[in-house]
């Protein structure tokens, strides 16, 4: 009985959205934290490198611990979400896409004209830093 009820307490709650939590960049130099805003997820830099505070600020942005990079994330169905990232070393907005590619991968989606001129990335699902 012990055991079980042990086990009951250590159980984590589950994020509302698969795509809630930390999420690390390919390069590992910026921690992302995705959550619910409002109707929307957004995504805020949790911890950056030097190289990537640097970088930004080259492109024309301060502050990127706290910045908001994704913003007014909506779930289009098929574990798709859309709405707006903003890349800090370009100091630009674009429309994006976020996708579950498995329960650790995010693949983030960035394009320039339309659903023209993307690239994409594939975050890892990290600790809290």
């Amino acid at each position: 009985m012990i055991p079980l009820l042990a086990a009951l307490l250590t159980v984590q709650p589950v994020p509302t959205n698969d795509v809630e939590g930390h999420w690390r960049n390919p390069s590992g130099t910026v921690v992302i934290l995705i959550a619910s805003c409002g109707n929307a997820l957004c995504g805020h830099v949790q911890w950056a490198s030097d190289k990537a505070k640097a970088d930004a600020l080259d492109g024309g942005t301060s502050g990127l611990i706290g910045k908001q990079l994704l913003s007014g994330f909506t779930n289009k169905g098929n574990g798709r979400w859309r709405g707006r990232l903003f890349i800090p070393d370009l100091n630009h907005r674009s429309k994006a896409e976020i996708r579950l590619v498995g329960a650790d991968r995010l693949k983030v989606t960035g394009c320039a004209i339309g659903r023209m001129l993307c690239k994409s990335q594939l975050w890892t699902r990290t600790d809290p830093q």
